[in-house]
């Protein structure tokens, strides 16, 4: 019993300083890598914010190109209606003078 009361706290502690070891060394393995991912996101950052007004510019001119097409499909859809709309119109005249 006596050697049970000495020789586990000398495991115990053994396995303490292990396990803070591994700790230690997980830690700067941790940093390490932390540290890598950061100089790859900056890296990232850097080359969006090259390659950002690009897109804006394609915004820019997508929506310009839409707008004029807009207006192209609205001046023929006004154009078609008003030729339907007088043809109507027109129906409508000779019916009611028939």
């Amino acid at each position: 019993m006596e050697f049970l009361l000495q020789f586990l706290p000398i495991i115990i502690y053994f396995l303490l300083i292990i396990i803070i070891i591994v700790g230690i060394v997980l830690g700067i393995k941790l940093i390490i890598t932390i540290d890598k991912v950061n100089k790859v996101v900056n890296s990232v950052y850097q080359k969006v914010e090259q390659v950002t007004p690009i897109f804006n510019a394609f915004g820019l001119i997508s929506t310009k190109f839409s707008d004029i097409i807009d207006k192209i499909v609205l001046t023929i859809e006004n154009f078609v209606h008003k030729v339907f709309i007088k043809n109507k119109d027109k129906d409508m005249e000779s019916e009611d003078n028939e």
